[in-house]
């Protein structure tokens, strides 16, 4: 077995979309949200239902070009290009969403543009492509696509050059059973250059993701006196499809995890993405 360090951590994180292409699993936000069960596909398909079997949302994919290749999701602030887009050495990629190369030229993406790899089979930096292209299917709002591909936790950006930059400081290695399936769990601190999927719904709350929202022109939250942000995050990433499958804040107001991910199946395709008849 691979030893774990901080490097393999963050190399795991940003290799999700080269590890999964189908993927079943039931996901809980304990005391926050109801859980739900879900199968996803990178082509775009997504159904998502309760855990009896009522259906949420029920999308066949492929997912439709974006009017704009850099606009957030409806009702939410504009939003710096997050780290995810960048090479992983400081260099800038291409810009240009759906829109740019239009639905006919855009092709797999995924298999199309291959990530440089390391010496473990892992992701040392990314392709450059445009904002979403390798985005799994959202369901409510950016958490999901980021636990999906949770490289936000590697990746950074230093907001003074817009380099690139270590997301974050992690400790606490171990290798560790998540339901059933072996997962690399570390306890994690955002630095200055942590930079979200999306700020509003980040992985980490923290005062690097409020930072954001507050440039980008958010209202200031309300968090009450004597509100206090986590002192750090204790997050697991499962080995086989590199998947944040946990994550829990530690320290501050209100610590406790904040969600629990149990994979079920992987690159098996679901009997139908239809509705089912009423």
């Amino acid at each position: 077995m691979l030893e774990l360090t901080p490097q393999r951590f963050a190399a795991l994180a940003r290799s999700a979309p080269w590890r999964w292409d189908h993927l079943t699993f039931t996901v809980w936000w304990p005391g926050r949200a109801p859980a739900v069960r879900a199968w996803t596909s990178r082509r775009g398909a997504l159904r998502v239902e309760t855990p009896d079997g009522r259906p949420l949302l029920v999308s066949a994919g492929p997912r439709p070009p974006r009017s704009d290749g850099m606009a957030p999701a409806p009702g939410r602030f504009p939003r710096r290009p997050p780290a995810r887009y960048r090479d992983g050495e400081g260099t800038s990629p291409t810009w240009g969403g759906d829109s740019d190369r239009g639905d006919s030229d855009r092709g797999d993406p995924i298999s199309h543009h291959p990530p440089e790899l390391d010496e473990d089979g892992l992701v040392r930096r990314r392709p450059p492509l445009g904002r979403g292209d390798l985005d799994a299917p959202m369901y409510q709002d950016y958490r999901w696509v980021a636990m999906l591909d949770p490289v936000e936790l590697a990746d950074g950006t230093d907001p003074d050059t817009g380099g690139w930059a270590p997301a974050t400081a992690v400790r606490g290695l171990a290798v560790v059973e998540h339901h059933g399936r072996t997962a690399w769990e570390a306890v994690l601190t955002p630095t200055g250059d942590y930079d979200p999927r999306c700020s509003c719904c980040p992985l980490l709350f923290s005062p690097e993701s409020e930072r954001i929202e507050a440039e980008a022109g958010a209202p200031p939250p309300d968090r009450g006196p004597g509100f206090r942000h986590a002192e750090a995050h204790r997050v697991r990433l499962d080995v086989a499809t590199g998947v944040c499958v946990f994550t829990e804040e530690i320290g501050g107001s209100d610590p406790g995890p904040r969600h629990d991910l149990r994979i079920e199946e992987v690159d098996v395709p679901p009997r139908t993405t239809s509705r089912r008849p009423r």
